[in-house]
């Protein structure tokens, strides 16, 4: 799936932030032949050693760094390897900030039943010819391409600068995959009808790239992208109010300035559009999947400040 911001804050224009992206989607299929899990064949290493030990045995989910250019679907795009030192700390950000709050929030049965078995890794960003980057694509519910991989830092690792890069890593790769595994949920039980109502006639279809986040959030979208149809607001709620934490969120909500946006939504009906999308998203986790939103809220934003 694609997600669009101008990520301001990184490298000049090299870094985007998730306001100027999208994801690709396609329905859930199933999970056989995957490559990685018995497939592809290589001399296995240190690295190969990580992935089996932390995710294929626990959790069934195995990951491919080596290059191949046909799993990216386009190969009319310019793409090249993730550098090898960078695929640990990345899948281990990952395992830490989604992986873990899920599996002690909702148990290992539901986290190994829906989660995505194969991880594709992309050294370089994804650029499309209208101006947005792909920050990852899901297929089949099983499927995650991950782009942008050799910009990934967390603390510790070399050239790291906590004010750019704990932002990169929160908005780019771990909105992705929140996001991501968001469609993978709605696609497995829908979220319920009355979603649909709360900003119906607001939706930009594909303007939404001429969209900022700040625009957006005048009309009741937590991000541009949510403006694009029902799922793709329906999966940044999840990804917004997981990642930003619920002082975050409300910091969003609350920033909302006075007066009357272009297309005729007041300040007042934007943050309520934003609440109810937040109460329905709460409820469908709680009612659907027997989870607590708000404590995985808590798990997800207690790892990342631990990254961070």
């Amino acid at each position: 799936m694609m997600i669009k911001q101008l990520h301001k804050l990184f490298f000049a224009a090299l870094f985007l932030t998730v306001g100027l992206s999208s994801c690709k989607e396609e329905e859930i299929g199933e999970a056989e032949d995957i490559p990685g899990l018995g497939g592809d064949e290589w001399v296995q290493g240190p690295i190969d050693k990580w992935i089996l030990d932390s995710l294929v045995t626990p959790y069934n989910i195995s990951a491919k760094y080596k290059w191949d250019q046909f799993e990216f679907g386009n190969i009319t795009k310019t793409l090249v390897p993730p550098d090898e030192s960078q695929v640990v700390p990345l899948l281990s950000t990952i395992k830490k900030a989604w992986t873990m709050p899920y599996v002690q929030e909702a148990g290992k049965v539901f986290y190994n039943k829906f989660s995505p078995k194969f991880f594709i890794l992309s050294g370089s960003n994804e650029y499309n010819a209208e101006g947005s980057v792909t920050l990852g694509t899901a297929e089949g519910g099983r499927k995650v391409v991950l782009f942008g991989v050799n910009l990934f830092k967390i603390k510790g690792m070399a050239g790291y600068d906590a004010a750019r890069d704990s932002s990169f890593v929160k908005d780019w790769f771990l909105h992705t995959i929140h996001h991501e595994f968001g469609h993978i949920l709605h696609q497995t039980v829908l979220y319920p009808v009355e979603y649909k109502a709360v900003s119906r006639s607001l939706y930009q279809g594909g303007n939404w790239i001429n969209w900022s986040d700040n625009d957006a959030r005048r009309d009741g979208f937590i991000t541009a992208y949510s403006s694009l149809n029902f799922d793709e607001d329906f999966v940044e709620m999840i990804a917004m109010m997981l990642t930003e934490g619920k002082a975050g969120f409300d910091k969003i909500v609350n920033a909302i300035p006075e007066g009357t946006s272009p297309r005729g939504t007041t300040k007042a009906q934007a943050q309520a559009a934003l609440r109810q999308k937040e109460a329905i998203v709460v409820a469908y986790y709680k009612n659907t999947w027997k989870i607590d939103f708000y404590s995985l809220q808590n798990r997800v934003r207690g790892s990342m400040n631990k990254l961070f």
